[in-house]
């Protein structure tokens, strides 16, 4: 297939460039524009020939208009193109209206390269099973392209972790922020040294950070605070 091409929306300098270096270290994927505005990205998208999009990688807080906004005039104009939310929002109505928008991905800044690549890599996936065009002969078909497109979390948790067990600590922290591993697995049932491989990969992923708790005798201990 030919290189999926991006448009990347984002009205930070650095936090653009960033994205466009990002989307150029995954294979099969070429930036043809980065739009500081909606209005600007608006243009870029009735774009035709090479230049046309077929990927956006849209924030949400951008300076003239709202994201989803941007998601309304492109789905009311007829383009199919595919939307990647890349933002900070965590409003659970505005992932719904996303969702609801034709959003097939939403990223949560900060994130990790690899859970970048991840989303990227499942639109290519997508784009391949639904390129030829035709009907689909059996459910599974349309199973397993839901599937490429959304997964599930357990898909991309390393080994030996759990969905539901990420998400009781998750639900324990964001109760309480500012817990230790040994408060957490006290409040889920868990280990301390498991809680405390669940809490580090939360950090690795970006949704979680961990601080030194000072005022206790000897060495500080880390507690970790949603991000």
């Amino acid at each position: 297939m030919s290189p999926i091409r991006v448009l990347v929306v984002e009205d930070e300098e650095l936090i653009a460039e960033a994205h466009r270096v990002y989307t150029e270290r995954v294979p099969g994927f070429r930036v043809v524009g980065v739009a500081r505005t909606a209005r600007e990205a608006m243009a870029a998208l009735r774009r035709t020939g090479d230049d046309a999009v077929d990927l956006v990688l849209l924030d949400f807080n951008l300076p003239d208009l709202h994201g989803l906004e941007v998601c309304r005039a492109v789905r009311a104009a007829g383009s199919t193109v595919d939307i990647l939310a890349v933002t900070s929002a965590r409003d659970l109505a505005m992932v719904r209206a996303a969702v609801a928008l034709g959003v097939t991905h939403y990223l949560l800044k900060p994130f990790t390269f690899a859970a970048f690549r991840d989303r990227l890599e499942r639109c290519a996936t997508y784009r391949r099973q639904t390129s030829a065009g035709g009907l689909v002969t059996a459910q599974h078909e349309v199973d397993r392209m839901f599937a490429t497109l959304h997964g599930t979390p357990a898909d991309t948790l390393p080994k030996g972790l759990g969905a539901q067990t990420l998400d009781a600590v998750l639900a324990a922290l964001r109760g309480r922020p500012g817990q230790s591993a040994s408060e957490i697995g006290a409040r889920t049932g868990l280990s301390r040294v498991t809680a405390r491989r669940y809490l580090e990969y939360l950090v690795d992923t970006g949704r979680v950070v961990r601080n030194p708790r000072y005022g206790t005798p000897g060495r500080p201990e880390v507690e970790y605070r949603p991000a």
